[in-house]
C-alpha cells in the first residue's frame, strides 16, 4: 500500500504546512505549475516525487520533468499531465490517447478547481487537486491525499489550507 499526496499549482510556494503533509506520504505527485524548482527540491529532499511541468514552468522545469507522466503505482495505471480536462471535456491533446488506452487514474491541474469524478464510460477516476500555491483566483488552497493498495484507490481526503 502507498500513501500518496497529490498537489498542483504551487506557483513557487512551499511552506512548513505543505511539508508536514509531504512527510506523512510515501510518495508525492505534482500535477504542474511548479514555479521555482526549490519547491520540488524541498519535496524530493523528503520523499520520492513524480511530477510534470505546467504552462507557467520555465525551461529548467521542462528539462527536469515531462509534460506527461504515465506509470504504474501498485496495480493502478496512472497518467499525470497539467492540462488534461475532465470526463466529457478532455483536452484535445490527450483525448485520443485516453479513448484508445485509458488509464485507471487520470490526474491534472491547471484549473485551480478541486475536482474528483469518475468517467463511467471509460472506467477512469479523474482527480484535480486544485491549487496549493498562493497565486491565483482560488479562495482555499487544496491538496488530495489517498492510498493505492493493489488495484484499489481508497481513503481519499481533501486537505484545505488557509490562503
Amino acid at each position: 500500500m502507498k500513501k500518496i499526496l497529490l498537489l498542483s499549482d504551487t506557483h513557487s510556494h512551499i511552506d512548513d504546512t505543505i511539508l508536514k503533509y509531504v512527510k506523512q506520504a510515501d510518495e508525492v505527485w505534482h500535477a504542474g505549475d511548479i514555479g521555482d524548482l526549490s519547491v520540488t527540491d524541498a519535496i524530493k529532499a523528503l520523499k520520492p516525487l513524480r511530477a510534470v511541468y505546467g504552462n507557467i514552468d520555465d525551461a529548467k522545469a521542462r528539462v527536469e520533468f515531462p509534460e506527461h507522466n504515465r506509470f504504474m503505482c501498485e496495480d493502478v495505471d496512472v497518467w499525470i499531465t497539467h492540462i488534461g480536462g475532465y470526463p466529457s471535456r478532455y483536452n484535445p491533446r490527450v483525448k485520443p490517447e485516453i479513448y484508445n488506452n485509458p488509464p485507471k487514474l487520470f490526474i491534472c491541474g491547471h484549473s485551480h478547481i478541486l475536482k474528483v469524478m469518475p468517467d463511467k464510460k471509460l472506467n477512469i477516476l479523474h482527480m484535480n487537486p486544485g491549487a496549493v500555491g498562493k497565486h491565483g483566483f482560488h479562495k482555499v488552497r487544496t491538496m488530495l491525499r489517498f492510498t493505492i493498495d493493489g488495484k484499489k484507490i481508497d481513503n481519499l481526503e481533501v486537505i484545505e489550507l488557509k490562503r
